[in-house]
């Protein structure tokens, strides 16, 4: 099969990968001693191979259990890539890529234990995949269960952060890595949900029950204020805790972004058009504050 690159990388939703690469990089330089390069860039292969895994195989069973039939319009941010919808691509393409990327992750995380000379790599990488397979499909399905949001926070905030501060320091659990780990999470689970209210009435079709369904789309703005406001303190402890140096408290400029992503949530909820911009906005901040965190974490370790 011949594909363009711009096909690929809607198929991978590659630009996705900030939200797993930049939590990784900050619990890395978290670490105060000497980095293990070697470590690092193997375990951002495998950060990243198990991204891409999960958005494929999200995107097969959102198509398998009907979630992206429902409307046949490619948004970019949320409903999916709808190459399968459009007949571009079929179905056992996302699994085998799926599939693909899992052994290419697994690979890395052996040859990470072999490096290490210790064997729990292994054993937490396997909890990590079974956890981002369990998200999407059978048996457990923790998406259409409204576990998907705990599921992301955990994957995307402690997952990337205390895994990489563990291949560098080998220390598991370890609170200052936790706590840079929440706002990385919150930040996350707040995209998930803005893009949850522009799916919500296509979930409910297709029985995807997720914590939107449960409050209600026009009160879904409050979860992510919820979420945002919660990251943005977190944000603060981890500067006065000294995770971050205090250049990271210019994260706070991203709220006027965030005020006006979520007034969007609620005032166009059945808008999938206006949501755009929503879940565009909650992206562009999310990214900013990870790059200041990162910025923060880095000058923290030479000024510490």
């Amino acid at each position: 099969m011949i594909m363009s690159l711009p096909i690929l990388i809607r198929a991978l939703r590659l630009p996705f990968l900030s939200v797993s690469v930049l939590p990784f990089i900050a619990g890395t330089f978290l670490w105060h001693g000497n980095i293990h390069w070697a470590g690092f860039f193997l375990g951002l292969i495998a950060v990243s191979c198990t991204h891409l895994a999960a958005n494929l195989i999200n995107d097969y069973a959102d198509s398998r259990y009907g979630a992206d039939w429902s409307d046949l319009k490619f948004y970019g941010f949320f409903g999916g890539s709808k190459l399968i919808q459009e007949k571009i691509l079929p179905e056992k393409f996302y699994l085998r890529g799926s599939l693909f990327f899992s052994a290419a992750a697994f690979l890395a995380v052996i040859l990470l234990a072999i490096g290490l000379k210790d064997n729990r790599v292994i054993f937490y990488y396997l909890l990590i995949i079974f956890l981002g397979a369990s998200y999407s499909v059978n048996p457990l399905r923790l998406s259409y269960r409204r576990l998907g949001e705990a599921v992301i926070f955990i994957l995307f905030g402690p997952a990337c952060v205390m895994g990489a501060y563990f291949i560098q320091s080998k220390f598991f659990p370890n609170l200052d890595s936790f706590i840079l780990a929440l706002p990385f999470g919150l930040f996350t689970t707040a995209i998930l949900v803005a893009n949850e209210i522009a799916d919500c009435s296509d979930d409910l079709k297709s029985k995807k029950y997720n914590l939107i369904s449960l409050t209600g789309p026009a009160r879904g703005h409050l979860v992510y204020f919820t979420l945002v406001e919660a990251g943005l303190f977190m944000v603060l402890i981890n500067v006065i805790g000294a995770n971050a140096h205090f250049i990271s408290l210019l994260a706070f400029v991203v709220m006027g972004m965030l005020r006006r992503s979520g007034f969007i949530l609620k005032e166009y909820y059945q808008d999938k058009e206006k949501l755009l911009e929503s879940s565009r906005l909650t992206i562009k901040a999310a990214n900013l504050v990870y790059l200041l965190l990162i910025a923060g974490v880095i000058l923290g370790r030479f000024n510490g």
